[in-house]
């Protein structure tokens, strides 16, 4: 078996911009994967990526040796020792669809090949339910929404607010003012009181703040019995990263822009965050981010995957909670658009039931891109010399 082709797919639906590839065997085993560049600048160039690496690396090869793929990938695009979002968005992607190929090929799902199970199902917590809100009583508001459809787990984003595109802006250059310091606060304690004391709720900061004004809220939110604080600072300080979690009391997340085992390693060696947050579709793929679980195992912490994308991102998701000893809790965004979920043909979003997902049973990622939905975001197409 050969990959004989590859179509790569810049989709654009509201504020999101998922980039989803197909590669296509000599017998028509077609393989999906997704790279984590749905948000922020850099889409274009994340498909540009995938489409030289594909050119570049994947003519004559064996979609079954994935490992030894992707570890050319890393010694000989040049970019990808020491690279950033996009050269491992292009890896990731690549990576994914292969296993996708490989499960389909031989009739099992993705974590078959990883190890197999260690659960059926997994917890979820809804994000995206707050981007509309501006005030406290905004917060107390909207959250009706996720506890009426059952989720027990909640993220907000306190210091954010709205955009125009359906989205959220984040801090700029580090600072707020006092007011503004206190209406994050007082937005948590709303959606606390609101949601009751038994529903966990997850604050990310998206190190919006300085160092000592983090700390400074992070002290008043301690009561208000908070599972993790997301990003508190820039993830690649990491003395601002452990100043914090050796004066905060609540647990620190982060990991949706560190990347491959080797990013994430100084973080662990330091004991500076408690919960990790690999994203599958850029800190390199499907394995590297069961390698980066087993690397937290062994410093005692736990795994939560990041996702930002479509439901392709979402899938692989689930087969990674699947095989992992140390899973946490996925992340989910249930209320976004229905064009976003109908590019597939079995979103998870609209299977989730009290707060948990089933893990699915369907070969290899175990969803497929819809033909009709997915033609127009068409971007390129690759056909590849043997």
């Amino acid at each position: 078996m050969k990959v004989k082709a590859a179509r790569i797919y810049l989709v654009s639906i509201g504020s999101l911009h998922p980039i989803l590839l197909e590669l296509i065997t000599d017998d028509n085993v077609v393989g999906l994967g997704e790279a984590a560049i749905a948000y922020g600048l850099g889409a274009t160039a994340a498909a540009g990526m995938i489409k030289d690496l594909v050119e570049a690396i994947l003519p004559g090869r064996d979609p079954f040796r994935i490992e030894e793929t992707w570890t050319d990938m890393y010694d000989h695009s040049f970019w990808a020792k020491g690279g950033g979002p996009l050269v491992f968005a292009g890896i990731s992607a690549i990576e994914q669809a292969l296993w996708d190929i490989k499960g389909k090929a031989l009739n099992v799902p993705i974590y078959d090949l990883l190890g197999g199970k260690f659960r059926d199902q997994v917890p979820v917590y809804a994000n995206g339910w707050s981007y509309e809100c501006l005030t406290a009583d905004d917060y107390a508001r909207a959250v009706a929404r996720p506890l009426r459809e059952g989720y027990r787990a909640l993220k907000c984003y306190p210091l954010a607010t709205p955009n125009q595109r359906g989205g959220i802006r984040h801090v700029s250059r580090r600072t707020v003012d006092r007011s503004f310091a206190n209406l994050a606060f007082e937005k948590v304690r709303a959606l606390r009181e609101a949601a009751g004391r038994e529903i966990e709720i997850m604050v990310d900061l998206s190190g919006g703040l300085t160092t000592d004004e983090t700390i400074r809220l992070c002290h008043r939110l301690e009561d208000l019995n908070i599972l993790f604080i997301e990003e508190p600072a820039d993830p690649f300080d990491l003395g601002a990263l452990k100043k914090i979690s050796d004066h905060v009391e609540i647990p620190i997340a982060l990991g949706e822009r560190i990347y491959t085992r080797y990013g994430f390693r100084p973080i662990l060696e330091a004991h500076a965050a408690d919960i990790l947050q690999p994203d599958i579709g850029n800190t390199g793929g499907i394995m590297e981010a069961k390698k980066i679980a087993a690397f937290a195992e062994a410093y005692n912490v736990r795994i939560q995957p990041h996702i930002c994308g479509s439901p392709v991102a979402t899938a692989f998701a689930l087969q990674l909670d699947a095989c992992i000893a140390n899973f946490m809790v996925q992340e989910l965004y249930p209320f976004r658009s229905s064009e976003l979920f109908s590019l597939v043909d079995q979103a998870p979003e609209l299977q989730v039931k009290n707060g948990t997902l089933d893990i699915p049973n369907r070969p290899g990622l175990g969803v497929n891109l819809v033909p009709e939905r997915i033609s127009p975001f068409l971007w390129a197409e690759c056909a590849l010399q043997q």
